[in-house]
């Protein structure tokens, strides 16, 4: 029964992981295309803490999205969606 205990919590902890079409996915920055919402220049600025966002930028709205925050699902290209931990580091950056 051993046996198939390990293969099992394997398989699950590989579930754990991002998957790279996760708009919220950041990855290689030439992977992600964010020049819809105006916010290529703030993909750079992840991990750092959002007081370092500059206050203008060439998106049409901002929305930071704080933990647990309620968050419509309505999708505007137009829009730039930074993601912010607890610490106020952001996390994600992506249009929508």
């Amino acid at each position: 029964m051993s046996r198939l205990a390990l293969p099992a919590v394997f398989l699950a902890l590989c579930a754990c992981q991002p998957i790279a079409t996760d708009p919220r996915y950041i990855g290689p920055p030439e992977r992600i295309d964010l020049s819809s919402c105006g916010g290529d220049p703030i993909l750079d600025l992840v991990g750092q803490d959002i007081s370092a966002m500059p206050a203008t930028g060439g998106w049409g709205t901002l929305r930071v999205i704080t933990p647990g925050m309620a968050v419509t699902e309505d999708y505007s290209l137009s829009r730039l969606n930074v993601e912010v931990d607890g610490a106020g580091r952001i996390i994600a950056v992506s249009c929508g």
